[in-house]
């Protein structure tokens, strides 16, 4: 399958390198020039902008920062939007507010463009290896054609429901991931300050109801003092704007998204924001006068 990719970053780069690996033929584009020269020894065609990608492709795929990001590249000069035909095909895999994805989707139509959101969950690593959760929503028979594609970047591809559904569910999963995280470093924090060797409380809890992947991914980060990223405090700090703000949309209260975002800005303001969101431990750090190791 001919395929193009737009955003060559921290996640898009893996990703479309696993599209290479399994066979599919792509047409990427990026601003970060040694991220297009990467694809491209492996076999990719680079283009210049959107439209160009557009124009190739009869499926793009975008892995882009944020909501106006996509807009700019699906809609603005020279996107994809100019390049492509009636029945092309854009799958956004950026995490964006799914109130943003369904207005681009809506203009997109108009020209005859389908539209999926694909949001992905499992950070750099699963990138990597090719395990990543996918959340996908839009239409049903547009996900069952594509499926065996997301497969190939992918350890599971849930379908969710209409467009837009699929940002949803990734908010949601960055919710549950963001008190999980806090809820670890609060607790190895307690257990350092207690006296107790916090390595051996995890070694003791996470085999219980209290264990889980989160615990066992960024746990062993906080003891070691690595927070070399796998997903950033900046980006998790963008999920949980777009959370608040689709929340707040449809009144539905989130008391924990809130009390985590302040923390999250706390962690910015000290210069922390470009490690990885196992850094909410140094809050407690921080507040508590104790270092977790």
């Amino acid at each position: 399958m001919k395929i193009g990719f737009i955003g060559l970053g921290i996640m898009g780069k893996p990703m479309s390198k696993n599209l290479v690996k399994a066979g599919h033929e792509l047409v990427v584009c990026d601003f970060n020039k040694d991220a297009v020269a990467e694809l491209v020894e492996m076999g990719a065609k680079q283009a210049a902008n959107g439209a160009e990608v557009a124009k190739e492709c009869d499926v793009i795929i975008t892995m882009l920062p944020n909501s106006p990001h996509v807009r700019s590249v699906a809609l603005g000069e020279n996107g994809i939007a100019d390049g492509a035909h009636e029945g092309s095909v854009l799958i956004d895999m950026s995490s964006i507010d799914p109130t943003e994805s369904k207005k681009i989707g809506e203009e997109l139509a108009k020209k005859g463009i389908e539209m999926l959101d694909a949001p992905v969950s499992g950070g750099e690593p699963k990138a990597i290896d090719g395990t990543l959760s996918v959340m996908v929503g839009g239409k049903k028979d547009l996900f069952d054609k594509y499926y065996d594609m997301l497969m190939v970047m992918a350890g599971s591809v849930v379908y969710v429901g209409e467009l837009g559904s699929g940002n949803v569910a990734k908010l949601a999963n960055q919710i549950v991931v963001a008190v999980n995280i806090a809820a670890v470093g609060e607790a190895l924090a307690f257990a350092k300050k207690a006296g107790t060797d916090p390595e051996l409380v995890y070694q003791a809890i996470r085999g219980g109801l209290a264990g889980s992947t989160v615990m066992d991914a960024k746990a062993p980060m906080m003891l070691s003092r690595n927070f070399k990223p796998g997903f950033r405090i900046e980006l998790h700090i963008k999920d949980l704007n777009n959370a608040l703000n689709a929340a707040h949309a449809i009144s539905a209260p989130v008391p924990l998204t809130g009390q985590l975002m302040e923390m999250m800005q706390a962690l910015k303001a000290d210069g922390y924001e470009k490690e990885d969101h196992s850094s909410l431990v140094k809050f407690y750090e921080k507040i508590g006068n104790v270092t977790v190791e």
